[in-house]
């Protein structure tokens, strides 16, 4: 499977263009795993950490799951690893799939999508719990582009010292 990775658009509006940018980083995590086994993918960068490709795809679905789902939306589910809501546990992929770990990100992605595109506007609010603000859907979309540029610098690295591949 290849994955398709088309570029945030260079003239649209506002919600178009986070939109385009985050399914872009989206994107970009999933090419840095293409082509590599489960075990390659549970491969730790270096001890103590657990950090491994897989975990990044774990807590990425976690990520989606917490600013979409339960913030924006208000639902009230756990995360998808931990009940206690400890977000480290994702990134522990000691035991994970590939299949595992990749149906969760893709199904928090897609009800991230639909999520945000019912969304009357970016102005849309949720509660963040963690500080007692009302945090707004633009809000959500920077940071988890944030979110997802900081890790996909992070599977930069652990691809490259998995088999030698940089950039994307």
């Amino acid at each position: 499977m290849t994955t398709e990775r088309i570029g945030p658009p260079v003239a649209a509006g506002e919600r178009e263009t986070l939109r385009g940018f985050l399914d872009y980083h989206r994107a970009t995590l999933a090419m840095k795993c293409e082509g590599l086994t489960d075990e390659d993918l549970r491969r730790q960068s270096m001890p103590p950490s657990t950090l491994s490709l897989l975990g990044l795809v774990r807590h990425m679905a976690e990520v989606e799951r917490a600013w979409f789902r339960r913030v924006i939306d208000g639902q009230d589910i756990p995360l998808v690893w931990s009940a206690e809501g400890d977000f480290q546990v994702a990134y522990d992929a000691a035991s994970a799939t590939r299949s595992q770990a990749f149906d969760a990100w893709q199904a928090e992605v897609e009800h991230a999508r639909r999520i945000e595109r019912e969304a009357e506007s970016l102005d849309v609010t949720g509660h963040w719990a963690r500080t007692g603000e009302d945090v707004s859907l633009r809000m959500v979309m920077l940071h988890m582009m944030h979110e997802y540029a900081r890790h996909n610098g992070h599977a930069d690295f652990l691809r490259e010292g998995i088999d030698g591949t940089v950039g994307v």
